[in-house]
């Protein structure tokens, strides 16, 4: 069943993810505690007609794949992606709404990969291991609470 592996947030730019068991959602901001909520992550100057960045999702299984790649695998953490997902194809949710426990999200854009990963982790190859397997950007329609363990639903 497709669902929730983790979660993670960063106060600012820069700084290091944090793992939390659950987080609020808030309709169009992002995630409490995330930078991106209150537009202080490094990309939030960043929008490309009606994109948002309010929330970000990566695959664990995407995550494995693009270590095989690597010569120091990158954790989720590493990744500044704040939802971790498993038995979930992102890149098949552009466009589509769904549900992580019972927020209402709208797949925005898939996450292009960048070096800043890269260098914020001090590992190399982030931005081409991950090409086409770098998650998505997706926008919360609804208010709520996710917590880790939850069911992703389409």
């Amino acid at each position: 069943m497709p669902n929730v592996r983790a979660i993670y947030v960063a106060s600012d730019k820069g700084q290091p993810m944090v793992s939390v068991q659950a987080v609020n959602a808030i309709t169009g901001r992002g995630l409490e505690g995330d930078r991106y909520k209150d537009g202080r992550g490094a990309f939030s100057k960043h929008r490309v007609g009606e994109t948002f960045r309010d929330v970000s999702l990566i695959a664990v299984e995407a995550i494995a794949e693009a270590n095989k790649e690597v010569e120091i695998p990158f954790s989720p953490e590493d990744t500044r992606r704040n939802i971790l997902t498993e038995r979930v194809d992102l890149n098949t949710l552009v466009g589509q709404e769904f549900s992580v426990g019972d927020v209402r999200m709208l797949g925005v854009e898939l996450c292009t990969p960048c070096n800043r990963p890269s260098a914020l982790a001090k590992k190399p190859g982030f931005e081409t291991a991950f090409q086409g397997r770098g998650g998505l950007r997706a926008r919360i329609l609804t208010d709520g609470v996710i917590i880790v363990g939850d069911v992703i639903s389409f």
